[in-house]
């Protein structure tokens, strides 16, 4: 597997750690659990990291140095791929030949050096894209900058070399077909998972005591990196919106918000807090650090609802994770959410980013306990639909496919 700008061990929530990160962890440990041999190989970060880490029995994870450790933005990467490429030929022509059967490149800049590793090594190319250029310069958030021209080219070259194209979802594999000309016949909708023993129901009272919360409060919570893609401030502004309209809240609100800032959010990282302050709910609002997934869990197990407003999402990791522990889901009808989320069911889709909308959503929850209480059932049924195993078996069933027809030439649609 191929990850260079961000390593499976770091902490998600905050830099370019994120829902890929677990994806590629979890996807690496599940294929090991069935006697397949994974080796992930990452940038290096820091000049502490050891040259490869074991991160469970049959992940290994390598650190490539490839430019400085640190510093660099993602945009800046591009120009370290050489050197990338490099070392990771390196490490296969120092073992016997066919060391590797399959390559699984992560995000478009590893799959630039997944194309020159396939042909090198005569092994099928298998790409996750996870999110796409195109996709999110259609759906910019105010004040965030597009997608550079380089990245979707780059996205382009990577579409036409791999042989076979991994998507989360049925709505992410048509924008690879008429965005980027992808061959449907090579394109596969593999949804990912959730590790539903981390991710379980628990008791809501325990774990709002654990977490130093009020046992009667309101606590609606967004999780994720803090960047405007991510629309952390939909949250916020919908909070206001409650108090505005029912001042009576102000005594049980508590919004949390959980994560670091990420991409163009790092250029204001208080933005949030000053936000906050100018809203009028500074009292109301708790930043929590990224954190482990034990803590994580009771995050998601305390809260009332959880937010995920975000401008587009080719899944949604985080709206999974909240439902495994019996907490339902206010998100964007936008990307992979609406597969992620069983609108009406789990949790509750909304049209557009106006803070009105959700906050009128978490109007009803507080005021309808009971309908509450039967989306957070409906939310634990419809995650306990997407474990990692049956990600791992469809994942496996691509690699078969593209080994099989490895000779096969790619047609590109017209």
């Amino acid at each position: 597997m191929l990850s260079v700008h961000t390593s499976p061990l770091e902490q998600p929530g905050t830099g370019d750690a994120g829902g890929m990160n677990v994806y590629v962890l979890e996807l690496a440990r599940r294929l090991a659990e069935r006697d397949i041999e994974v080796e992930i190989f990452t940038r290096a970060t820091s000049s502490d990291q050891p040259a490869q880490v074991q991160a469970d029995p049959g992940v290994l994870v390598r650190h490539v140095p490839a430019g400085p450790f640190e510093g660099l933005s993602k945009d800046e990467l591009p120009a370290q791929l050489c050197t990338f490429v490099r070392d990771v030929l390196r490490v296969e022509a120092a073992h016997d030949p066919g060391r590797y059967d399959v390559l699984h490149s992560h995000y478009w800049l590893s799959g630039q050096v997944g194309a020159v590793a396939r042909d090198r090594w005569r092994v099928p190319l298998v790409h996750s894209m996870h999110t796409l250029a195109k996709v999110k310069n259609a759906a910019l958030a105010e004040g965030d900058a597009e997608e550079p021209l380089a990245r979707v080219y780059g996205e382009q070259t990577v579409v036409e070399a791999a042989d076979r194209l991994v998507a989360n979802t049925d709505d992410e594999a048509r924008a690879l077909v008429d965005l980027y000309g992808a061959d449907p016949a090579r394109v596969a909708v593999v949804p990912p998972g959730v590790s539903l023993e981390v991710f379980e129901p628990r008791d809501r009272a325990a774990s709002r005591a654990e977490l130093g919360l009020p046992a009667d409060a309101t606590v609606l919570t967004f999780v994720g990196r803090i960047q405007p893609l991510k629309a952390p401030d939909v949250l916020l502004r919908a909070a206001a919106h409650l108090v505005e309209r029912d001042p009576a809240l102000r005594s049980s609100l508590v919004v949390v918000v959980v994560g670091g800032p990420s991409g163009s959010g790092l250029a204001h990282p208080e933005h949030l807090a000053e936000l906050a302050r100018h809203l009028g709910i500074a009292d109301l609002v708790r930043f929590v650090p990224p954190v482990g997934r034990a803590e994580l869990a009771r995050w998601y197990a305390a809260s009332t609802a959880v937010c995920v407003p975000s401008y587009n999402e080719s899944f949604g990791l985080v709206a999974l994770e909240a439902q495994a522990c019996g907490t339902p889901v206010v998100a964007a009808r936008v990307g992979g959410l609406p597969t992620a989320v069983a609108d009406g069911r789990s949790g509750v889709l909304v049209d557009g980013h106006d803070p009105a909308d959700y906050a009128t959503v978490f109007a009803r929850m507080v005021a309808d306990p009971v309908w509450t209480d039967a989306l957070g059932r409906g939310a634990v049924a419809h995650a306990r639909e997407f474990g990692w195993q049956r990600t791992a078996d469809l994942t496996l069933a691509v690699y078969e496919a593209a080994l099989a027809s490895f000779d096969t030439p790619h047609q590109v649609a017209s």
